[in-house]
C-alpha cells in the first residue's frame, strides 16, 4: 500500500499543479478582457472625443489592445496582447478571439509609459487576414487614423476609404494614429487558457461551435452591442 502511495504522489501532486496553472491562465485571460471592456467603455464615454457611432455601428470587426508597452530602446517597437470580436450573421459580436499587436514606431507615441490601441475592421476580407495568421497593415490591407468625434461624422459616411482605423489612448488622450507596417496574429495559447480548450481554433470562437460564453466574454459582447449595434439601431 505505501509503495503504491508513493507511486501515485507524484502523479497528484502533477495534477494539482497543472489544475492551479490552467486557472491561473484562465484569470489571466480573463482580466485581459475586462480590461479591453473598460477601455471601451471610457472611449465611448465622451461622444465628442470617441469613435464616430456610425464607423463602429457598419464594423465587421473591432479590435481592442489594451496597456501596449515600448519594447527597444532605439527601434521604439511596441508589443501587446488584446482581443479581436467579429460581427456575426444577427449583427450581434462573437466571443472574443486573443491577438497580439507588434508595431513599430508610432510617432508622438514613443515614450509614453503604456497605450490602448482600438482598431475598427470595415471589411470582411481585414477580419478574415487576421484569423487565418499573421497580418500586416497597410500590406494585407490599408489602415489609417480613424476620425474622432462629431467632426467624424460626416467623415464616416462620405470621405473614409481606408478597410481598417486605428486609435490610440495613451495618458487620457485619445486620438486616431496609424499603424501602417504593425502586424497583428492570433494568440493561441490565450484562446486555449480562457475557453479552456486545447487546440481551439479561432473559427470555433467565432462561430461559437461547442464554445461557452465566459462571464468576461459576456460583458464585453454586451458593452460592443450597447456602443457599436449593427447598422446603428
Amino acid at each position: 500500500m505505501k509503495t503504491r502511495f508513493s507511486i501515485l504522489l507524484p502523479v497528484i501532486v502533477l495534477s494539482l499543479v497543472a489544475a492551479a496553472s490552467q486557472s491561473f491562465a484562465a484569470a489571466k485571460e480573463a482580466a485581459r478582457v475586462e480590461t479591453a471592456t473598460d477601455v471601451m467603455e471610457k472611449i465611448m464615454g465622451i461622444p465628442e472625443k470617441a469613435i464616430p457611432p456610425a464607423l463602429l455601428s457598419n464594423a465587421h470587426g473591432i479590435a481592442i489592445v489594451p496597456g501596449v508597452i515600448k519594447v527597444g530602446f532605439i527601434l521604439g517597437g511596441q508589443y501587446g496582447t488584446g482581443v479581436l470580436v467579429v460581427r456575426d450573421k444577427n449583427g450581434g459580436w462573437s466571443n472574443p478571439v486573443f491577438v497580439k499587436l507588434m508595431s513599430g514606431s508610432v510617432g508622438w507615441q514613443i515614450g509614453a509609459e503604456s497605450t490602448d490601441f482600438v482598431l475598427v475592421f470595415k471589411t470582411p476580407k481585414s477580419v478574415e487576414g487576421i484569423m487565418k495568421g499573421k497580418f500586416t497593415f497597410g500590406a494585407d490591407a490599408s489602415i489609417a487614423a480613424g476620425p474622432v468625434g462629431r467632426r467624424g461624422k460626416a467623415e464616416t459616411d462620405v470621405e473614409l476609404k481606408a478597410e481598417i482605423y486605428s486609435y490610440s489612448r495613451s495618458r487620457g488622450l485619445f486620438a486616431g494614429i496609424s499603424l501602417e507596417g504593425s502586424s497583428m496574429q492570433i494568440d493561441h495559447d490565450a484562446d486555449a487558457a480562457f475557453y479552456g480548450k486545447k487546440d481551439v481554433l479561432p473559427r470555433e470562437i467565432v462561430e461559437g461551435a461547442g464554445i461557452e460564453t465566459p462571464p468576461a466574454a459576456a460583458r464585453l459582447k454586451n458593452a460592443l452591442g450597447k456602443h457599436a449595434p449593427a447598422g446603428g439601431k
